[in-house]
């Protein structure tokens, strides 16, 4: 069942086509990256998915539904939760408090939702009272993570999670994707290492110049020379 279709989807900042023109889709519970150079759209593309941009055309299709005239909360009902670049946590409140401000839409099961994330993230359980500025890069990008599965999407987008991170650390960040992706929920990663997310997404769209350039099963983009050369390192002979 495809559970995200988004069609010629044109985005613009100040006059300047961004996106320009994107068309992709994502069946329910896969797992698909969106990898490009710096510039590409990728983080457009994903802001737009979730309300935080408009569109100047093209169409945002989940679950069956338009949802492009949705404000953000109200997709982040329907099952759409953003793990922003940067990791968007409120740095002045608690790890717990944090958790909490992410479950606003499970009240009643709010406290079950919470110890669900400190079972599944046990660093944050023992700083669970710690101030969330004073996090560890890798702690605040968790922390980022279990806040967005609070409110228990359907549909996940991961902007950047890699980004000023340690190598450790990053192995660390994607291993607790991973088991999210083989949780069931769908996946849709932005990232600059390209190598990471085709290693280990089921699909994937490279973006140049706001414009999908290829598109398949990640194993065959990591094999694909173009994609080698221009954003693995690795000079086609």
């Amino acid at each position: 069942m495809t559970l995200l279709r988004v069609e010629n989807l044109v985005v613009a900042y100040g006059g300047n086509q961004a996106v320009r023109g994107v068309s992709l889709e994502i069946q329910a519970g896969e797992f698909v990256c969106l990898i490009g150079a710096n510039g590409a759209g990728k983080s457009t593309v994903l802001k737009t998915i979730a309300g935080l941009l408009p569109s100047v055309q093209g169409s945002v299709v989940y679950d069956g539904q338009s949802i492009e005239r949705l404000a953000p909360h109200a997709r982040v009902q329907r099952g759409v939760a953003l793990v922003p670049e940067g990791r968007g946590i409120f740095s002045r409140l608690t790890v717990q408090e944090n958790l909490q401000l992410g479950a606003y839409l499970h009240p009643v099961t709010q406290a079950d939702g919470i110890e669900q994330a400190f079972a599944s993230f046990p660093r944050l359980a023992e700083r669970r009272r710690q101030i969330a500025g004073t996090l560890s890069g890798g702690e605040q990008q968790m922390l980022a993570i279990a806040r967005a599965l609070m409110s228990r999407p359907r549909l996940l987008l991961l902007d950047e999670p890699s980004m000023g991170l340690a190598p450790m650390l990053v192995q660390k960040v994607f291993e607790i994707i991973r088991r999210i992706s083989s949780d069931g929920v769908t996946l849709l990663l932005v990232e600059q290492n390209a190598r990471l997310a085709l290693e280990v997404s089921h699909r994937g769209y490279v973006l140049e110049n706001g414009r999908v350039v290829l598109s398949g099963a990640a194993a065959s983009l990591l094999n694909d020379p173009a994609v080698q050369q221009s954003y693995l390192g690795l000079t086609a002979h």
